[in-house]
């Protein structure tokens, strides 16, 4: 099988029988799409539902949203040869993991649901909410997904800063 990790603001769509799409989830939440007569799915990840009603979002800001990143699988599913009225939904994700910063995991669930239903999409599995981060791995030529939750949050790897050598100040602030 070929594996395509897919993270926030990304989506990935395929007809390829060999393909598994994978992402890890905390808040965030991932729809899986896939039309079962077409054999052609796709999944997507996003940090947050919708921007708020007065809240102005350039075009590149608007890749962290669930609006936008249903507009895009959406999309790039009919443009690969699926119906839309055939799509079937799987919805993961949108765990509160980190106490005090409010429900954004239960936001973003609430949202993935309305979308659903909004768009008349019937929704086959969900596996929203709790407290734990989880790893999903989808093969949209099959339709199956599996979730796991993972007992400890993923580790996060910082980069190094390189910082530019001669020729200029740098300020630091």
């Amino acid at each position: 099988m070929r594996r395509v990790s897919i993270i926030q603001g990304e989506n990935h769509v395929s007809g390829e029988p060999e393909v598994v799409i994978s992402t890890l989830l905390g808040s965030c939440v991932s729809v899986c799409l896939q039309d079962p007569q077409a054999r052609i799915g796709g999944m997507n990840h996003f940090l947050l539902g919708e921007p708020g009603k007065d809240h102005q979002v350039d075009r590149q800001g608007m890749q962290r949203y669930g609006v936008h990143a249903m507009e895009l699988l959406i999309n790039e599913l009919m443009r690969k040869g699926a119906n839309r009225s055939r799509l079937r939904a799987q919805l993961y994700g949108g765990a509160n993991i980190i106490a005090g910063l409010g429900s954004i995991g239960s936001g973003n669930a609430a949202f993935a649901r309305r979308f659903m239903e909004t768009e008349s999409i019937p929704i086959g599995h969900c596996d929203l909410g709790g407290t734990q981060a989880r790893r999903v791995e989808f093969v949209p030529y099959e339709g199956k997904a599996r979730s796991r939750l993972l007992t400890e949050p993923p580790k996060i790897v910082r980069a190094p800063v390189v910082l530019p050598t001669g020729g200029g100040d740098l300020d630091l602030f």
